[in-house]
């Protein structure tokens, strides 16, 4: 996202699901609010959870904390930095039975 400006990420918990996540405002004035699942993805699942409307996020650790880059398509393949994707809850369990 070129011109971009990030307001520091925050580690917490989905409100949801209770998953692990990192929340961080994105973008040109920071206009894109997101959440990114906190587990690392080994390289070889990248390319599975790659889908249009799934970013997956470059996760540094800078002195300010972690900071959520956009992972596009030219970004290095030998990058040291973790990979996380966008947060999506598991599907919901069923209570009842029928």
């Amino acid at each position: 996202m070129a011109g971009r400006r990030t307001t520091g990420a925050v580690d917490s918990r989905c409100p949801s699901c209770a998953a692990p996540t990192v929340t961080q405002w994105v973008g040109q004035r920071a206009a894109l609010k997101v959440t990114a699942d906190l587990t690392p993805l080994p390289a070889e699942q990248q390319a599975a959870l790659w889908e249009p409307n799934r970013l997956i996020w470059c996760l540094r650790q800078t002195r300010g904390g972690p900071d959520l880059r956009w992972l596009q398509r030219w970004h290095p393949p030998d990058c040291p930095h973790a990979h996380v994707t966008e947060h999506r809850c598991p599907p919901a369990e069923p209570t009842t039975l029928f």
